[in-house]
């Protein structure tokens, strides 16, 4: 697991644009799962910015989200087939015939589960998911509690969760409770894991996520377990975290036991051809 601290959002955004940009030219087809939220927004931004001003190709690309609220219709402002639409879909050379959401309408929703994960199997694999983390320590809906080896499945949302999610609606009631999500085990699969964080309000997530033990009571410290899984996390974001010293801002390498960190303002060494710490 490879640790990355830069000062902003703004600098959060760029570095994991600059990582998903490498790998799709790498790799033309890419297989990439996405997240929903506000803080893939930026990454987002940087990536359709990339498409229209240097020619990044999302032509061939192949895309799955991490989960769909259940009996909202695609339409609707708050679903996450509208969230993807708006905030990236429309706006890069994407097929819309390689984008995968789970359907949150279905009439069967495990038979929609069970074909998710063998669509995700038909295509090779997913090469990079890209991960959010809730103030809970959830990975996509996989709340507090959840298998380390779960697969996508129906999951009832906890009420912090709930409470997180409702000042995107009008009143509390209209918050859904239920939600179709990849699992913790299916995520693990993913060939790399770019799990991002910004914020105060992520900082204890993200201490637990990353110094704390491997348990589901933090869904995200398995993470620590993916060979290539890297956390690209902003200042107010690692505030909580113990091993990262102060001079970390000033921009010395520092090293600490179970993880590694770069330098700040830096290339990080997971973009060209030196390839990452890896965590053994």
């Amino acid at each position: 697991m490879l640790l990355i601290l830069r000062k902003t959002y703004e600098d959060l955004s760029q570095e994991a644009a600059r990582l998903v940009g490498d790998r799709l030219r790498r790799k033309p087809n890419l297989v990439l799962g996405l997240a929903t939220g506000s803080t893939p927004l930026g990454l987002y931004t940087a990536l359709i910015d990339k498409c229209r001003n240097e020619g990044l190709d999302f032509s061939k690309v192949t895309t799955f989200n991490l989960d769909e609220y259940i009996g909202l219709p695609r339409s609707h402002q708050q679903s996450y087939h509208y969230f993807m639409r708006e905030s990236l879909f429309k706006h890069i050379n994407l097929d819309s015939r390689h984008t995968h959401v789970p359907d949150g309408m279905a009439r069967d929703i495990e038979a929609q589960c069970e074909w998710y994960e063998q669509r995700i199997v038909d295509v090779g694999g997913i090469d990079l998911q890209i991960l959010g983390i809730g103030a809970n320590g959830h990975l996509a809906f996989n709340e507090p509690g959840s298998s380390l080896g779960s697969r996508t499945r129906i999951k009832t949302l906890s009420e912090r969760t709930v409470r997180d999610n409702a000042r995107f609606f009008t009143s509390m009631e209209q918050v859904p409770r239920y939600a179709i999500t990849m699992g913790i085990g299916t995520i693990m699969e993913a060939r790399e894991l770019l799990i991002l964080a910004s914020g105060e309000s992520k900082a204890e997530a993200v201490r637990a996520a990353v110094e704390g033990p491997i348990t589901a009571a933090c869904p995200a410290s398995i993470c620590q377990m993916h060979r290539r899984a890297y956390f690209i996390i902003d200042e107010a974001a690692r505030s909580k975290l113990t091993q990262v010293p102060v001079e970390e801002v000033t921009g010395r390498e520092y090293a600490a036991p179970g993880y590694q960190s770069l330098r700040l303002g830096e290339p990080s060494e997971i973009f060209g051809e030196r390839r990452a710490h890896e965590r053994t």
